[in-house]
């Protein structure tokens, strides 16, 4: 399964349980260098929020009790998705968040997943540490573009990986991302972008992942 494999899970985790006090927390914050960690209940099993490094602060600048429970700052205590939830959703609930909490089958605590660890996976699907070259096309957004752009670079190469850009609002073109193997040469990637603006499709930009590996 795609998204567990890049779950970190709790017993590699530095959480603060909800009977902390908001002093015992920022301890476990400053020691682990964290700015969020997850609080569990005192089982260690259910998610009931996380706690952040500056809220603490910013309650003890204004002169509130530091042995406040840290359930009294309690942060994104809905924020969590399910350890079998489809990859796509998980980009609308991590959006703004350090990481985002993972629940498995029984709604008990399971791991984070984080944006490092998410970008990796998607570097990973790719295929750019592997790959020559990515090449950015762009069509008409028409009825079969997709098929006509592999079929035409599917004469010189394989595909490594595609990964087709959805249209904005108002937008009349579509964005694909092509990687290819390792084995294309620059003289193939011409060839291939020759032969797609000559049937009509525009190649924008092209990143040389070789060079970039350097």
């Amino acid at each position: 399964m795609l998204l567990k494999s890049m779950v970190k899970p709790k017993k590699h985790l530095t959480i603060v349980r909800e009977d902390a006090t908001l002093e015992e927390a920022l301890d476990i914050l400053e020691d682990s260098g964290f700015r969020c960690v997850p609080v569990l209940d005192k089982t260690g099993r259910l998610f009931r929020g996380n706690i952040y490094k500056m809220h603490i602060y910013r309650h003890k600048s204004r002169g509130g009790s530091m042995q406040e429970p840290v359930t009294s700052l309690l942060k994104n205590a809905t924020k969590y998705i399910n350890v079998n939830a489809a990859f796509f959703n998980v980009f609308f609930s991590i959006k703004d968040l350090p990481f985002i909490t993972v629940l498995d089958d029984n709604n008990y605590f399971y791991g984070i997943l984080t944006h490092a660890r998410l970008l990796d996976g998607l570097s990973q699907s790719w295929n750019v540490n592997v790959g020559s070259y990515v090449i950015t096309v762009i069509s008409g957004d028409e009825r079969g573009d997709l098929e006509a752009i592999a079929k035409i670079i599917t004469k010189y190469t394989s595909i490594a990986s595609v990964i087709s850009l959805d249209v904005q609002e108002g937008e009349l073109v579509h964005r694909m991302m092509f990687t290819l193997p390792a084995n294309v040469d620059e003289k193939r990637l011409h060839q291939i972008i020759d032969n797609l603006e000559r049937k009509g499709f525009r190649v924008p930009e092209v990143e040389d992942l070789k060079q970039d590996r350097l």
